[in-house]
């Protein structure tokens, strides 16, 4: 198996770079904070044609293992008067139009001929059936639109190969830096661990097929409606 992660730097992307790497499969570890050939900006195209150039065709798997949640004093917006332009700005281009370009240099990479697998890390709360509480503008629109996107994707990467499958994937509230300042209201049994959260993720992806591609899926492979 010949595999791509970017985001390997994270806590669910190290977690899967290591679990792929446990199953033997050759990995491929993308991240911003990575020196040298690993090095991958998800806001600057430049950086994600440079690694795809890099990357021999004929790839099992391409996940993108990103989000942005928060980032220095900034978080989600409890309400409407807290919306602000860059800040939403950035949501858009970390966790949908990065994933995007991501696809855009790297899907030509996947096997033409036979399963593979596209999958890029969403939320539940980019669900805008389930919205139910509000707040988090600028992560739930970001998500959705990733959602939207992994949607339309999979409409064009039927025709080039009927077998690949493009997912968005859901896993769970995870013990990493991402979730750290809203764990106090987990369920117990519900924040996993970057270890377990990549093996379960592995573990759903294995019983994908092309017709599941385009849909969002939680880490227990059930769909999550749009």
């Amino acid at each position: 198996m010949r595999a791509v992660v970017i985001g390997a730097a994270g806590g669910i992307g190290a977690a899967l770079v290591g679990a792929l790497r446990e199953e033997d499969a050759e990995v491929h570890a993308f991240a911003r904070s990575l020196a040298g050939d690993g090095r991958l900006d998800l806001t600057d195209e430049a950086s994600i044609a440079a690694a795809a150039a890099r990357i021999a065709p004929g790839l099992d798997l391409v996940f993108v293992a990103t989000g942005l949640l928060h980032d220095g004093g900034r978080g989600p917006e409890k309400t409407w008067r807290d919306l602000d332009g860059d800040w939403l700005r950035r949501n858009f281009l970390v966790n949908a139009i990065g994933p995007a370009l991501v696809a855009k240099h790297f899907l030509p990479l996947l096997a033409r001929d036979r399963r593979s697998v596209f999958a890029a890390l969403s939320a539940r709360v980019g669900s805008i059936s389930d919205n139910n509480l509000g707040g988090w503008y600028g992560y739930r629109a970001s998500k959705a639109a990733l959602n939207q996107l992994i949607r339309t994707i999979a409409v064009e990467e039927r025709r080039r190969n009927p077998r690949g499958i493009v997912v968005a994937l859901h896993p769970g509230t995870v013990d990493t830096g991402l979730s750290k300042p809203f764990q106090g209201n987990v369920q117990p049994g519900r924040l996993f661990a970057p270890d377990r959260a990549a093996v379960q993720l592995l573990d759903m992806m294995e019983g994908l097929r092309p017709v599941d591609s385009g849909k969002l899926f939680d880490w227990e492979g059930k769909e999550v409606s749009p």
